[in-house]
């Protein structure tokens, strides 16, 4: 049980990975570091909530791992890019 758990959060980060690279590709790095970034993230959040809430239920375990995933890719974000021109006092 505890295989099929870990390898639907890798699926889920993988899954998170492709949807945040399509939509925001203009702000993220590399295609490979966001989608193991993904898959990471979410293996590290399943592992912390399955230690934390023990094998009660599987559902928590994949939202941990949603949750995680999310703010591991978020750490990639690069600010968007516009040029703004100083003045020359500021």
């Amino acid at each position: 049980m505890l295989f099929f758990e870990a390898l639907g959060s890798a699926v889920l980060g993988l899954l998170f990975g492709l949807a945040a690279f399509h939509r925001l590709a203009h702000r993220l790095p590399s295609r490979p570091l966001v989608l193991s970034t993904g898959v990471a993230g979410a293996l590290f959040g399943d592992f912390v909530t399955h230690s934390a809430l023990g094998s009660a239920s599987v559902l928590p375990s994949l939202l941990g791992a949603v949750v995680v995933s999310a703010a591991s890719l978020s750490l990639l974000l690069r600010p968007a890019r516009r040029m703004r021109r100083r003045s020359a006092t500021a």
